[in-house]
């Protein structure tokens, strides 16, 4: 049986690791490079390394701060933020990147996916979506959550994948940092339309959460969470023990 992920999500801003709720009032966290190393060595299966505000800013990835952190870690690294061309992939994959993450790039160029997928293979390529509620639709937000591209979230997400995005980041803004749960409903309708990797983003506030993620959608490949890693709520391992004991596989 194939285990699930624990996924811890360092979002940088400015060259540090900081953390909000709903995507607005960040806060100060660590260093990237040193909470990276951290978790390496203390159980996370993979990480996710943000520039958050890359896009927004029109400019691109932190590259420094990225091949540093990379150069620390010995599991998986995805990385996003600012990314627009398959140049942009090039350079992130050169400074030690496994995958890369692509969200606002995409919603510009949508044939950006399918270009990348073609250099680099599927396995590279995580479509990324900040996705919320608006008048009972579920929308795609760009530019770190700050602009509503109006997009359908669903059909978005299939578009992408037939294109060939190789996994599915969903953060739900509605439930970021809120911490009392996944958002359970937007995920199984993510799940029902792709047959690729899909990693639950947003809500995670304790164990209990990841056990319900993963006893109510087993389609669900990982979960990932910021906030409750970050401030020493859980330990990651701690987590997979209790996976374990609930009939979850996880790796220990």
């Amino acid at each position: 049986m194939i285990t699930k992920r624990i996924i811890p999500c360092l979002d940088v801003k400015d060259g540090r690791v900081v953390k909000g709720v709903n995507f607005q009032k960040l806060g100060d966290v660590a260093s990237p490079v040193e909470l990276a190393k951290y978790y390496s060595e203390n159980g996370a299966d993979e990480l996710v390394f943000y520039d958050i505000t890359a896009s927004a800013e029109g400019r691109a990835l932190f590259t420094d701060i990225l091949t540093e952190t990379a150069r620390t870690v010995f599991i998986p690294l995805t990385v996003g933020g600012g990314i627009n061309t398959t140049a942009d992939f090039d350079r992130v994959l050169k400074c030690g990147a496994d995958k890369v993450s692509v969200n606002s790039g995409a919603i510009r160029d949508p044939s950006l996916v399918g270009k990348a997928a073609k250099l680099y293979g599927d396995q590279c390529v995580v479509l990324s979506v900040d996705v919320k509620r608006v008048d009972g639709v579920f929308r795609i937000f760009a530019k770190g959550g700050r602009e509503n591209t109006g997009m359908e979230a669903i059909e978005w997400v299939r578009r992408c994948v037939g294109e060939g995005a190789g996994e599915v980041v969903v953060n739900s803004m509605d439930t970021d940092g809120v911490k009392q749960g996944f958002d359970l409903e937007l995920l199984e309708k993510v799940c029902d339309v792709v047959k690729v990797p899909v990693i639950a983003s947003g809500g995670a506030g304790c164990i209990g959460d990841f056990i319900t993620l993963f006893k109510a959608l087993p389609g669900v490949d990982a979960g990932l969470a910021a906030s409750i890693f970050h401030f020493g709520e859980v330990a990651i391992n701690d987590l997979k023990r209790e996976m374990q004991k609930n009939g979850i596989p996880a790796r220990l």
